[in-house]
């Protein structure tokens, strides 16, 4: 009987699986049931920012209210869980459940989905890279849904001064690095937009370094503009930036700050912030 019916049906009362083409799959004889269910309250206080009461948790999770309780106490008792008596909420020992495995991604697995849903709400193209001498290394790219004649793979290699990633990564830069580079090194010209000046290029990247982002306008490629923000890694990590691109058909220079630079910043500070919860 369903829950529409009056009746309370718990979904893991049955040693079954789930459906696959209309027919349940059965769990192996080993499988542990309580532990389902543990793992159903745990993510069941997980759903919510707010404490939840004993019949909140035990709804969420799917499971009668006797069960709820006897698993709200043990984890309370194992310091994964807190209480006022009425109120259960997680700790943060329960970081401790996943650690491992985010200690095993690297910084692409763990920025691809927040850029998944960036790509997704822009309806543009983003990636990110970091420096190589005068150059920028791309180490993760998701496709909008527009086909871009720049488009780049994964490892593919862009000259720092003519893009926007570039720019940001090189307004990272110690100052005497920062000077060697302009002293050093040729800057071809791609459009007759590309900064291609060692004085103009240090007052574009001293003007990064001011506002927090950076901004290229048909530098690279006619028709093609990008804005790019830092990802905040630990100190000794390799500095990192993420974009996002755009034909000047969809989105103007102006656009860019006003549309896609919140929401590029905030998919950043996500980024960051996973990557200081990973330790990666």
């Amino acid at each position: 009987m369903s829950p529409a019916d009056g009746q309370f049906v718990d979904p893991t009362s049955r040693n079954r699986g789930p459906v696959i083409s209309g027919e349940p799959v059965e769990r192996s004889k080993d499988f542990v049931k309580s532990l389902e269910r543990g793992l159903a309250v745990i993510r069941a206080l997980g759903s919510s920012s707010d404490p939840m009461t004993l019949s909140e948790v035990a709804a969420r999770a799917g499971i009668p209210r006797a069960a709820a309780r006897r698993f709200l106490i043990t984890l309370s008792e194992l310091a994964y869980v807190e209480s006022d008596g009425r109120l259960f909420r997680l700790t943060p020992r329960v970081m401790e459940l996943g650690y491992g495995y985010l200690s095993g991604l690297s910084l692409p697995d763990l920025a691809l989905p927040h850029v998944e849903r960036l790509v997704n709400d822009t309806k543009q193209p983003s990636e990110g890279a970091i420096l190589d001498a005068d150059e920028i290394v791309y180490i993760f790219r998701v496709p909008g849904p527009y086909i871009m004649s720049s488009n780049v793979n994964v490892g593919a290699r862009m000259p720092a001064h003519a893009t926007a990633l570039g720019k940001m990564l090189l307004a990272g830069l110690e100052e005497d690095d920062l000077s060697q580079y302009l002293a050093e090194t040729e800057f071809d010209a791609f459009t007759e937009r590309t900064v291609t000046d060692p004085k103009r290029l240090r007052e574009d990247i001293d003007q990064v370094r001011e506002q927090g982002y950076a901004l290229v306008d048909q530098e690279l490629e006619p028709g093609l503009c990008a804005i790019a923000v830092p990802i905040r890694t630990r100190s000794d990590d390799e500095p990192v930036a993420i974009n996002v691109s755009s034909s000047i058909v969809h989105h103007s220079p102006e656009s860019m700050v006003e549309v896609i630079l919140p929401a590029l910043q905030l998919t950043a500070d996500q980024i960051s912030a996973d990557l200081a919860g990973a330790g990666v």
